[in-house]
Formats: structure tokens, C-alpha cells, sequence
């Protein structure tokens, strides 16, 4: 019967790390084929399009044909040589990323004290304050859009209100400006910045500002020799939440920007829906995402560097 027992107990144990096995196979599996299908394969669509020739009979196109015995890979790149060559494009590109870098930095000047705050505010109020950061998501994006529409325009809220107390006599002209487009797009990225600046601040080790004011340090040095490089990961993580949408962003240029605001998302909306160009709007797409990528990668090696200096100090 004891021999019995022990098989049966070598069983069980082998069929429950069996299953904890797949289980874990299950856990991961999930998030790589949902990245597959909805963003991998999209993302190899996007590439092949902007690689071959379409018209309104072939809107995909073909990058591999088999004719008499012979396979042929016809490759165009005279979509990318017209992006380079051509000015609107990089124009389009650099102001792109100028509004989208402008916006990064005012949400980190407005982000971080805002999250300081909240990392040090009592236990019982975090969570109001954090609801109060998640309440705009409550409402519906394009109803944000339009209510600046309203503030900012010459008849809007804000020139009443400036006119009402004697500051301007005139209305001033702030929609369809870079004014109202940076206006929008900070007030719709914020958040992004907060949360991972909070999540970051919260975890500090108060201890250590308490030390550095021991040893003769005023709270403005502290803040910059040690709450500020411990809360860097944060910082680079919101700045590339920011920063990644808001090259791409189609909607707030849209309504809130003007002509001297183009950016990189109305172009692409103009290739694929007003001159039917899928290929030239795939090859400004790929570009545009190679723009994003450059950002991730330095973000990937830093973690890495952040890795192997707390393994070397472990």
C-alpha cells in the first residue's frame, strides 16, 4: 500500500507540474498571439503595401509572382526615395515630431508636480487624486476636442472672459493655431504622463531625502540629486507615452490645428482616403513608425543598462 501511495503521489505531482507548465504556456501564449494578430501582421500588410505597385483593380498589389516556371520579387522603393527627396514630407515629419516633443515637455512640467504631490499625500487621499487624473478618460475624446473648441474660440469662453475683466479689448485669434493645437494634445496626453511619474515617485525611499538633509543638503539639492534621477525611469516611460502617440496624432491637429500646423497623421489620411495612394500612404507609414521605433530602442537600452548595474550591485 506504501508503494502504492508513493506512485500515486509521483503521479499527482508530475500531472500538476504538467498542467502549472501549461498553464504558464497559456499565460504568455495569450499576449503573443493578440501582439500577432493585431499588430505584427498589420504591421507586415502596412510593409508589403508599400513595397509593391496598386491600383483600383489590385488595391493590395503583388510583391511575389510565378509565371512560366519563374518566381519574380518586384520590389518598389520609389516611394521611399520620393519621401526623401520630396520637402512637404519632411517638413511634415519634423514638425511632427516639434509638436510632439513641445507637448512631452509642458506635460512633464505639469505632470511632475502634480504626481509629487500626489506621492506625498496621505494614503487616503491617493486614491481621490488618482481618480481625479482617470475622470477625463470618463468622457468621450472627441467631446474634449470640441469643448476647447468652444473655449478657444473668438466668440469662445476664454476671450468672454478676458474681454469681461478688462485684459483684452478685442478677441484674440487662438484657434487653428499652434497656440490650440498644443493646448489640445497637452490636455489629452497628461494622464499618460502622470500615472507613470506617480508610480514612480510613490516608491521612494523617504529615508534617503531625510539622510541627504542630515548631511547639510537644502530640499532644492535633494530634489535634484535624488528625487529626480530615482524617478527617471518614470520619467522616460510617461515622455514615451507622450511622445509615440502624439507623432501619429490625426484628431487634435485636425480640430484644434490650423494650415501652419500639418502633421505626419492629416498626410496620411490624404494618401489613403483622398488620392487612394495605398502604397505611398503605407511607405509614409512605415517611415513614421521607424521614427517611433528610434525612441524604444534607446528606451530598451537603458533598461537593459538599469538591469546589469542592479545586477552588478546585487
Amino acid at each position: 500500500m506504501s508503494e502504492l501511495r508513493i506512485l500515486c503521489q509521483h503521479k499527482l505531482s508530475r500531472l500538476m507540474s504538467y498542467c502549472r507548465l501549461k498553464g504558464r504556456h497559456v499565460v504568455i501564449g495569450i499576449p503573443y498571439v493578440w501582439l500577432v494578430l493585431f499588430f505584427l501582421i498589420p504591421f507586415l500588410i502596412i510593409v508589403k503595401l508599400s513595397l509593391v505597385d496598386t491600383d483600383i483593380a489590385n488595391p493590395f498589389g503583388t510583391l511575389v509572382s510565378y509565371a512560366d516556371g519563374f518566381v519574380t520579387l518586384k520590389i518598389k522603393v520609389s516611394n521611399f526615395l520620393y519621401i526623401a527627396k520630396d520637402d512637404l514630407y519632411f517638413l511634415t515629419y519634423v514638425s511632427s515630431i516639434k509638436f510632439a516633443s513641445i507637448t512631452t515637455l509642458f506635460c512633464l512640467i505639469i505632470a511632475y508636480p502634480f504626481a509629487y504631490f500626489m506621492a506625498r499625500a496621505r494614503p487616503s487621499l491617493r486614491s481621490t487624486l488618482m481618480m481625479l487624473v482617470m475622470v477625463p478618460f470618463w468622457t468621450s475624446f472627441l467631446l474634449r476636442i470640441y469643448a476647447w473648441k468652444g473655449i478657444l474660440a473668438n466668440d469662445g469662453l476664454l476671450n468672454h472672459v478676458l474681454m469681461a475683466l478688462g485684459v483684452i479689448d478685442t478677441p484674440l485669434r487662438m484657434m487653428n493655431t499652434s497656440f490650440s493645437l498644443t493646448v489640445g494634445m497637452v490636455y489629452m496626453y497628461l494622464p499618460f504622463m502622470i500615472l507613470p511619474l506617480y508610480a514612480s515617485l510613490v516608491k521612494l525611499d523617504l529615508r534617503l531625502l531625510e539622510a541627504a538633509a542630515d548631511l547639510g543638503a537644502t530640499p532644492w539639492q535633494a530634489f535634484w540629486r535624488i528625487t529626480v534621477p530615482l524617478s527617471r525611469s518614470g520619467i522616460i516611460a510617461g515622455s514615451m507615452l507622450v511622445f509615440i502617440p502624439a507623432v501619429g496624432e490625426y484628431v487634435i491637429p485636425e480640430l484644434l490645428g490650423g494650415p501652419e500646423t500639418l502633421m505626419i497623421g492629416h498626410v496620411l489620411w490624404d494618401e489613403f482616403f483622398s488620392n487612394n495612394d495605398w502604397s505611398m500612404a503605407a511607405s509614409v507609414t512605415v517611415v513614421l513608425i521607424l521614427i517611433v521605433l528610434l525612441p524604444l530602442h534607446f528606451y530598451n537600452k537603458y533598461q537593459q543598462q538599469q538591469g546589469e548595474t542592479r545586477g552588478g550591485e546585487a
